[in-house]
């Protein structure tokens, strides 16, 4: 079978992993059986992908990132430097836990930024930006800019990561690319298409 994507000559890929055309893995970084990486994605370097992990398409992940096992991220998410995952709440060395992992999923286009640690268990909405550092321990609605330990909801983000201003309709405009969104009910939805 005709290898497609890329990986660097101190990258590990173990057998039985699935990775999708024009995946680059850089230096030290190591995908474990069980894996699969969508089309396009971007593993920087020392990034430890564990069994059964899910990336979709086009993810990327910055460097010193362990993706561990019960973590789903759909396609176009970024995992700034350094971001944590966990997958169990109460971890002990002497106690094998391996059957209490949880799931964690990350939505479609969602950013987490660097040194952020996420609790498993939890889903991240949809373009929702998870600031540097943060801690987050529950779930974060679609859009939603949460910062702080414990992350805290803090405003609104459009699509292409701008903050975004709602008037009194309740209607914001992203400054990039234009597009309107709807507040309501503590939910954002994205009006133009």
């Amino acid at each position: 079978m005709e290898k497609n994507y890329f990986a660097h000559e101190t990258a590990v890929i173990d057998d039985h992993c699935h990775i999708g055309k024009g995946t680059r893995i850089w230096h030290f970084s190591h995908v474990m059986t069980g894996a699969v990486i969508g089309e396009n994605c971007n593993l920087g370097q020392n990034v430890v992908v564990s069994p059964d992990v899910v990336l979709g398409a086009n993810v990327k992940v910055q460097n010193n990132v362990s993706i561990y096992t019960g973590v789903i991220c759909e396609d176009d998410v970024f995992l700034g430097p350094s971001m944590v995952f966990t997958n169990v709440i109460n971890p002990r060395s002497a106690v094998i836990r391996k059957d209490q992992y949880q799931t964690t999923l990350v939505k479609k286009g969602a950013s987490i930024g660097a040194n952020a640690t996420i609790i498993c268990g939890v889903t991240i909405g949809e373009y929702a930006f998870i600031g540097a550092g943060a801690v987050v321990n529950k779930d974060v609605r679609p859009y939603s800019l949460v910062v702080g330990n414990p992350a805290r909801h803090a405003g609104w983000m459009s699509e292409f990561g701008h903050r975004l201003h709602f008037n009194e309709k309740g209607e914001a405009r992203c400054p990039e690319s234009g597009a309107l969104y709807c507040l309501k009910e503590s939910l954002v939805v994205k009006i133009d298409e």
